[in-house]
């Protein structure tokens, strides 16, 4: 009976992601798009999701606290150097190319990210040029990612970045599609390992499950719909603002975690499963145009993204209802109230926790479409 309840100790401290409660969505990921000009000079954008830059610019802020970033333009400035110390070019020698940080804020193309244009001259260097964004990735985390796109050049195209990646070779050839689709593919299972507000959405919906057919069912219509939105994120053809998309994930998982308590019909429960699905795709989405995946290579991304997180998906309800079982077994086959109200509880309290973390940058947005 101790292991019954060391497993479900660890159930519900996962499902409501002790860990991490306010940061459900930081897939730590950035961009580099890098475009050669004439004469050794080298024009590179440098994207982020918002979230992302904040939480890394405010570590490193902590540190100076003389700095007041309320005057106009000191906020930007004072990001394009945050970049520039981190992000940079060199020969084989070592010899620095001279950058400069021509543009810093918000990314024009899209709300939620920032955007840091920076322009290297490597007139001064000979042989072979390296991008390095090592330093960049080191302080996005070890679980950072940077996607690197090449433009304008004989081997134009892409390739993912590691922390423990070296500088990349920007003669070197690029990833093939293959290669991408599997970085896409383990991108697509952590970010629903790590998605602790998708996760307790799904426990959620299978915590009064005695039979697999009843979680199959769920399961697939939420891979259906959520597919369909993902998609449709994925290819620009229509999308929601990332706040009011983050605020109704909340949402939903506060009304399964509710419904728990006053439903025990898991058979029907694929029906809500199937219409929340819309949302989450949204979120899935987020973490793919992070990415700033080149127009050519969406699709194999796509795919692959989502492939990366069903098979997340599936593995984790393959051992979450195994522990359900488990318990049941040892409780007389029958699944406790206490059990079940309980792990709602804390994963209601947890989407009402996201939801409350949420709603200013939803009311910040409704404020800037009234003007």
């Amino acid at each position: 009976m101790t292991g019954m309840w060391t497993r479900l100790a660890a159930l519900i401290l996962f499902c409501v992601g002790l860990a991490a409660p306010a940061l459900a969505h930081t897939p730590d990921i950035s961009t580099g798009k890098i475009a050669p000009q004439a004469n050794r000079v080298y024009v590179v954008d440098v994207g982020f999701l918002a979230t992302d830059l904040e939480r890394m610019f405010q570590e490193t802020m902590a540190e100076r606290s003389d700095v007041d970033l309320s005057p106009p333009g000191v906020l930007e400035a004072e990001i394009g150097k945050f970049v520039a110390k981190r992000v940079a070019m060199r020969d084989e020698s070592g010899r620095a190319c001279v950058g400069k940080v021509e543009k810093s804020g918000e990314d024009p193309t899209n709300q939620d990210s920032a955007l840091v244009v920076m322009r290297f001259d490597c007139e001064g260097t000979t042989g072979k040029v390296f991008y390095d964004a090592t330093r960049l990735l080191q302080a996005q985390g070890p679980k950072g990612k940077h996607l690197v796109t090449l433009t304008g050049a004989e081997n134009a195209g892409e390739t993912m970045l590691y922390p423990t990646d070296p500088a990349l070779d920007l003669s070197r050839p690029m990833e093939t599609t293959g290669q991408l689709m599997w970085k896409f593919f383990k991108a697509g299972v952590e970010h629903i390992v790590t998605g602790y507000d998708h996760l307790c959405f799904l426990f959620a919906l299978i915590l009064w499950a005695h039979r697999i057919m009843p979680v199959v069912k769920i399961v697939t219509a939420f891979t259906v719909s959520h597919s369909i939105t993902l998609s449709l994120a994925a290819l620009n053809i229509f999308t929601l603002p990332s706040a009011l998309t983050e605020a109704l994930i909340a949402a939903s998982i506060i009304f399964v975690a509710a419904e728990n308590f006053w439903s025990k019909d898991v058979d029907s429960r694929w029906r809500n499963t199937f219409l929340f699905g819309f949302i989450h795709g949204f979120g899935f989405a987020s973490a793919l145009t992070e990415m700033g995946v080149a127009q050519g290579a969406v699709v194999p991304a796509l795919a692959a993204f989502n492939i990366g997180v069903e098979a997340g998906q599936i593995a984790i309800v393959m051992v979450v209802l195994p522990i359900l079982l488990y318990i049941d077994r040892h409780t007389d086959g029958k699944r406790h109230d206490k059990l079940v109200y309980g792990v709602s509880l804390l994963i209601g309290l947890a989407g009402v926790y996201w939801l409350w973390d949420r709603l200013p940058a939803v009311l910040e947005m409704v404020k800037a479409m009234r003007g």
